[in-house]
């Protein structure tokens, strides 16, 4: 990955949906050149997904869980990010083992989906935040 990489990466992040053509103004090259770099950064893996952020009304909350020593904590990460609530799952060092970025319709589902993780056998505590707000880098 070189500097330009690093500017279509940075457009992209702030709005997935940018036209190639404005990114290739922004950034001073062709759309082509654009639209080629992107192509390889997806098949690199250096892009994983396009996603949408959205401001729904929902209680987002982030998910702290402290796992048993003994725990893979890459096989548990692939388990929850299948839950359906769940925006990302991220293995962090510190206290926590794992972090659930978690978009819930109301308190209710985040409840939920806290008391489910606790069932889990590998799972020895949670802690949770709310997210009060948001903004964009």
């Amino acid at each position: 990955m070189d500097a330009l990489d690093r500017q279509i990466l940075d457009l992209l992040r702030r709005d997935a949906r940018m036209p190639y053509t404005e990114i290739a103004d922004e950034v001073g090259t062709s759309e082509g050149t654009v639209r080629n770099r992107v192509e390889r950064m997806t098949e690199d893996g250096v892009i994983e997904r396009f996603t949408v952020a959205t401001r729904t009304g929902n209680v987002k909350a982030m998910i702290e869980i402290g796992v048993d020593v003994a725990v893979n904590t890459t096989t548990m990460s692939d388990r929850l990010a299948e839950w359906e609530q769940v925006d990302f799952v991220w293995q962090v060092s510190g206290e926590d083992d794992i972090v659930l970025v978690v978009d819930a319709a109301d308190t209710q589902g985040v409840n939920e989906l806290i008391t489910r993780a606790r069932e889990l056998d590998e799972v020895i505590e949670t802690k949770t935040r709310l997210i009060l707000d948001e903004r964009r880098g």
